[in-house]
């Protein structure tokens, strides 16, 4: 299966990343805020300049370990406000996971809902994923909340399961079933 991008929605536009997003992408990835809850630490700009180099390439979304990250960007005035995120955990079974990062000065505005909702309907719709996951720091109660609001279930709490910046945190798991999806 495949799909396609640019991917529009009323207030949003999701697309590939462009060589002109750099700026934006640093300032997402090297700050402690947006960073806190992540698996990495701020980013320097040259690991910013490597990580947009691969959000560049084009991915076909059918291998073990693959991911596409698309920039979401304000439709009305062209601004980057983060990015959604699709990896392939395993192609053979058809399941993945969803990811997202947004500036804080937009959170609470639906922009990540309402991105995250497209890349749902992308990896259940479009590529025929039979489940998408959702791994977040149990800390994180804004992103829990967000799994919720998009029908996304709590399946497990680990605790203590991970050694994340110096310290031993939990990590929940939500999970949302195709057929879940359809019946939404």
């Amino acid at each position: 299966m495949t799909y396609e991008l640019p991917i529009e929605t009323d207030r949003l536009t999701l697309r590939r990343y462009l060589e002109t997003d750099y700026d934006d992408l640093l300032k997402l990835q090297s700050s402690p805020d947006v960073t806190r809850f992540l698996l990495y630490d701020p980013k320097t700009p040259e690991q910013v300049r490597q990580s947009l180099a691969g959000r560049l390439a084009d991915v076909p979304m059918d291998t073990d370990g693959q991911a596409l990250t698309v920039a979401v960007i304000l439709r009305e005035t062209g601004q980057h406000v983060g990015e959604v995120t699709l990896f392939v955990h395993q192609a053979e079974q058809r399941t993945g996971e969803l990811g997202f990062v947004f500036h804080p000065g937009f959170h609470g505005q639906g922009y990540a809902r309402e991105a995250s909702v497209e890349l749902l309907r992308l990896g259940f719709e479009e590529l025929g994923w039979h489940r998408i996951i959702g791994r977040l720091d149990h800390r994180n109660t804004g992103s829990a909340k967000l799994l919720e609001r998009l029908g996304m279930r709590l399946e497990a709490h680990f605790v203590r399961n991970e050694f994340l910046k110096g310290e031993w945190t939990d990590e929940l798991v939500y999970a949302l079933l195709a057929d879940e999806w359809q019946a939404r």
